[in-house]
């Protein structure tokens, strides 16, 4: 697995990709942050990250499928994925070996985001005015949703050995998990089955964690999700001998 994880973490860093994400992802948060009025921390008048938290998800739906969108389908269409499949490794192997590589590039470009914490913490009146803890509550919620794209993404890689359409199933089946369930429900329904639809989507889950509720419940809803990602990836690799 570790062998697969260097190889593909190296393949990441040797091509434009990883730059590329890391650099629009900061450029997108950062405009947001600091030069659009609607969201400018400096006229926001309060020291806060909210506008890094909000609009994350929403630029992580485009950014981690174009950073999985490769990760079988490239394989597949350069006819690779046979010889991987040779070498001396489990199936596990190589779906744990690129997810991390994947998910690790999603915490680099995450990683030069805490310039703005410190900026903002410099900017708070007085200095250090800023609700730490619920920030970096935040940020566990947002490496989490990360890491449960990434799964979703590489899921939908296998499913063809076509990128572009890795990438747009992995942008559609983000969203549906993301905010497709909360959009079934009727605004002040408070219905068993409202409660479960929500329940079922991400955005209930990563609201609760941004609120500093960091449960077990939450923990067990991502990695579940996660889990079932990968297990969908395997049984997908795995038809290839039926």
């Amino acid at each position: 697995m570790f062998a697969i994880f260097k190889k593909e973490l190296r393949s990441f860093l040797s091509s434009l990709i990883a730059y590329m994400v890391i650099v629009v992802f900061l450029t997108g948060i950062g405009t947001f942050m600091w030069v659009f009025p609607a969201y400018n921390v400096l006229d926001y008048g309060f020291a806060d990250m909210e506008t890094l938290f909000m609009l994350g998800p929403y630029i992580f739906l485009f950014l981690i499928p174009a950073i999985t969108m490769r990760t079988f389908a490239e394989e597949k269409k350069a006819g690779t994925i046979e010889f991987l499949f040779t070498k001396p490794v489990s199936d596990w192997d190589i779906i744990l070996g690129k997810y991390l590589s994947a998910f690790v590039l999603v915490v680099f470009a995450l990683l030069p985001t805490l310039f703005y914490y410190y900026a903002v913490y410099q900017l708070g009146n007085p200095v250090g005015n800023i609700d730490s803890a619920g920030t970096f509550a935040s940020y566990i919620g947002l490496v989490l949703l990360g890491a449960v794209f990434t799964a979703v993404g590489m899921f939908a890689s296998s499913l063809t050995e076509n990128q572009i359409v890795a990438f747009i199933l992995a942008l559609f089946f983000c969203f549906v998990l993301y905010q497709g369930f909360s959009s079934l429900v009727t605004p002040n329904d408070s219905s068993p089955l409202t409660y479960w639809l929500l329940q079922l989507g991400i955005d209930y889950h990563y609201a609760s964690v941004r609120r500093g509720l960091i449960d077990s419940r939450n923990l067990v809803y991502f990695f579940s999700v996660i889990a079932l990602m990968l297990m969908s990836t395997k049984l997908v690799l795995g038809s290839r001998k039926w």
